[in-house]
């Protein structure tokens, strides 16, 4: 994690009003959080820090691609991403960080950490399902028709065994209607 101390954004010098802070986040990032789902990763971070009397306000927004594999074909492809977050930070007592969205620092405290902030914001913002653009406009015919023809096909005589019921079972389901 000492490798995240760019993220650190001091404030304790900063003037009142805002402030903007650009990040361009590869694959050593998320090496850092030990999180190797992705392939490739190119997204540039903006951070805008309005600087206030009592608090302050960051303004996250992110837009670049990650390089995933297809759910459906397996191809890798580079998926377009994009997210927003706002994130206001006071000062308190103690640290606490339980509310997504709110953020309280010791008074003492003379900057922030914004590295997990974006972590969050980038894996949030890639869909659970991801889809090959070209599965669906078609123009992976080829790897769709390989899969249909691996698809197990249903049998017909499977089918009609399951439809006759055994006699045997009618006449223990009769018993049950003649009490």
């Amino acid at each position: 994690m000492n490798d995240l101390k760019e993220y650190l954004i001091p404030f304790v010098g900063l003037k009142i009003g805002k402030h903007q802070f650009d990040y361009q986040i590869d694959n050593t990032f998320f090496k850092n959080f030990d999180y190797d789902e992705y392939n490739a990763v190119s997204v540039k971070v903006d951070i805008v820090l309005e600087k206030k009397s009592t608090m302050l306000e960051l303004d996250f927004k992110h837009k670049g691609t990650v390089n995933v594999p297809c759910d459906v074909s397996g191809e890798e492809f580079d998926l377009p991403i994009k997210g927003k977050l706002k994130l206001l930070v006071k000062f308190g007592d103690v640290f606490n960080d339980e509310n997504e969205e709110l953020l309280i620092l010791p008074h003492g405290e003379f900057q922030v950490n914004v590295a997990q902030y974006i972590y969050e914001s980038i894996i949030l913002s890639v869909p659970l399902r991801r889809v090959h653009p070209g599965v669906k406009d078609g123009s992976l015919s080829d790897v769709i028709e390989k899969l249909e023809s691996l698809s197990p096909k249903e049998n017909k005589k499977e089918e009609q065994q399951n439809n006759d019921i055994d006699p045997r079972w009618e006449n223990l389901k009769k018993l049950l209607t003649d009490k």
